[in-house]
């Protein structure tokens, strides 16, 4: 096919997927909620857990997104550096996202800052947000896309502390996150932990860290003991679904690292709702696709 054709049809499998995954869960992500509602008892927390399942119910039923706030598009690219449609990407995602608002449909959260003018079509100056990865001498492109809601993931903080504030220090910063936004942010929350060398950094980890399966664990041995410490604790907050008190307050907390410079720690916190929207699809060079997070695709 021509690559004409080639970014259509790119296009048209983005955007269906993209309405997908606002009215459908991932398969870990159900799996999870279902496993937290089983180990409650407080009737007002197994209530909370049996209208999640049946918004799942409906959304699928009625075919509308699962939430009102469908969130800013955004989309983590790890792209092989011979993948043939490389230079089309921003194009393609761009009107995948205009052409998902029209289909899923999906609310408008695109205002152009400064302007104050809603786009109407969830695009605009930047947006969608498009983060990349090149891998040498793969050809195929592995994308993870995401629905960030103004409740959980957008008010996202991060800091640098000084060197002698350690590990405790992170733990501390998680931990006040987690005690005043994340009341409101809909638990039970994905947690995804960045710690690096500076805000930025960190804060991409942060993000990064939300688009891993749950139940993964950091590689390195220390920092998953730290993702199992730091579950521990939050749980120990009983938030509970809703916020409304439960035995749980997380769906998980994911850590990614890299390396910092010796005077400071870069650390960063993104939260997931338990409406986690986000999906995995992997493009080989022939647009062939694999979908990763949904076993059950209905396009």
């Amino acid at each position: 096919m021509t690559k004409a054709e080639a970014s259509a049809h790119m296009q048209d499998v983005l955007a269906k997927f993209v309405a997908y995954t606002g009215k459908r869960l991932p398969d870990d992500v159900r799996a999870k909620i279902a496993e937290l509602a089983a180990q409650e008892d407080a009737p007002l927390a197994k209530s909370i857990y049996e209208t999640m399942e049946r918004n799942q119910e409906l959304a699928v039923k009625l075919n509308r997104p699962s939430c009102q706030d469908t969130g800013a598009a955004q989309f983590f690219l790890k792209c092989g550096s011979n993948f043939p449609y490389m230079a089309e990407m921003a194009e393609i995602l761009h009107a995948a996202v205009v052409q998902a608002t029209v289909d899923a449909p999906l609310r408008h959260n695109a205002v152009e800052t400064f302007d104050e003018f809603n786009t109407g079509k969830n695009v605009g100056k930047q947006i969608p947000s498009i983060f990349w990865e090149i891998v040498p001498e793969r050809d195929d492109i592995e994308i993870h896309t995401y629905m960030a809601g103004g409740g959980c993931t957008l008010p996202g903080k991060a800091m640098v502390l000084m060197p002698g504030e350690g590990y405790e220090g992170v733990t501390r910063f998680v931990l006040d996150v987690m005690t005043s936004y994340g009341l409101n942010a809909c638990p039970p929350l994905l947690v995804g932990v960045g710690v690096g060398t500076s805000v930025e950094v960190a804060a991409l980890h942060s993000k990064k860290a939300l688009m891993r399966p749950i139940g993964s664990h950091n590689p390195n041995p220390r920092a998953a003991k730290m993702e199992q410490l730091l579950e521990d604790g939050i749980n120990a907050i009983g938030l509970g679904p809703q916020g409304l008190m439960g035995k749980h307050s997380v769906l998980g907390v994911n850590i990614e690292n890299s390396a910092r410079h010796p005077s400071v720690i870069g650390v960063a916190v993104n939260v997931g709702c338990w409406s986690h929207r986000r999906g995995h699809i992997v493009f080989d060079k022939n647009l062939d696709y694999r979908i990763l997070s949904h076993a059950e695709v209905d396009f």
